[in-house]
């Protein structure tokens, strides 16, 4: 028994060490290195063929100029903080568009909730690369949207809406949606009716009883659905590269810059590993909601 469940327990942790654990050491040793006109390009100031001698004189002589070099050039805190920006008010829009979507899917009858459920998790039967692309036919200045609107007399010319934040916004809002809206869902579906009941019949109107019952008891899936959309959006390249054009700063962006154009390896992974620290504090934040909620329902 003692061996099936020690099994169990290092079958995740093992899958964790090679997919995670494994790759950082190897971008923080590259992070800690310095560049080179080479490939690869950077010079190793940590060698683990060397032992632990190797690793005593490496930790004596601890390099952190390419972290250095990060506060001091404004390009790499604006980015960290028009990615926070961007990430935080993507994932508030994404909440007020995703639960009346989830509201609306957990109040529907049984017959229907299948159907409403397939249409949610419809877009991830095509590739999330060409569902953005195809954003740029909706947004672009000749496209969908802009000839739609003239037709109907809302605008007399087409609105510049391509390569500017506002785009990256609905990107990240319909890309990510589905995140917000199951979770929220999964809360609303396994809420008592009774309570809403017993809330009116105590005085409460429909809104009051909103408030003070539907919202609470949906708190834990919009915690978990924010924290779903915050931390990839935090990160993301694709959008703001497709759909944000130049002007649009994010640290995704400047990550890609700096491994492919200006192959700085040793400056871009210092970069990565910022980022990801940044990602380890909701990361951590969202596991613990989620043990809360186990606690609960048990």
């Amino acid at each position: 028994m003692n061996i099936r469940r020690l099994f169990l327990i290092a079958v995740p942790y093992l899958w964790l060490g090679a997919l995670f654990l494994v790759p950082f050491i190897i971008v923080l040793k590259i992070s800690l290195s310095d560049a080179a006109i080479s490939i690869p390009p950077y010079t190793p100031t940590l060698d683990f063929s060397g032992g632990w001698e190797a690793l005593k004189q490496f930790f004596s002589k601890l390099d952190i100029e390419n972290y250095v070099f990060l506060t001091e050039d404004d390009l790499y805190w604006k980015a960290y903080a028009s990615s926070l920006k961007i990430a935080i008010i993507s994932t508030l829009a994404t909440l007020v568009v995703g639960f009346p979507i989830a509201y609306g899917m957990a109040r529907a009858s049984d017959e229907w909730r299948p159907t409403l459920m397939m249409l949610v998790i419809l877009p991830f039967w095509t590739s999330f690369l060409i569902r953005v692309y195809a954003w740029i036919g909706i947004l672009s200045t000749e496209g969908f949207l802009n000839q739609f609107l003239m037709w109907i007399g809302v605008i007399n010319e087409p609105l510049s809406i391509m390569n500017t934040e506002l785009a990256v916004y609905i990107g990240i809002v319909y890309t990510y949606l589905p995140f917000m809206v199951l979770p929220i869902y999964s809360t609303l579906e396994k809420m008592d009716a009774s309570l809403l009941e017993a809330a009116e019949d105590l005085g409460c109107t429909r809104t009051s009883s909103f408030w003070l019952v539907t919202i609470p008891l949906s708190r834990p899936g919009m915690i978990a659905g924010c924290f779903l959309v915050f931390i990839p959006a935090l990160g993301e390249f694709v959008i703001p590269s497709l759909l944000g054009g130049s002007q649009t700063l994010m640290i995704g962006k400047v990550l890609w810059e700096e491994f492919f154009n200006n192959r700085d390896w040793p400056v871009a992974s210092s970069v990565a590993v910022i980022l990801l620290l940044l990602l380890v504090i909701p990361i951590i934040l969202f596991q613990r909601n989620e043990e809360k909620n186990k606690e609960l329902e048990l």
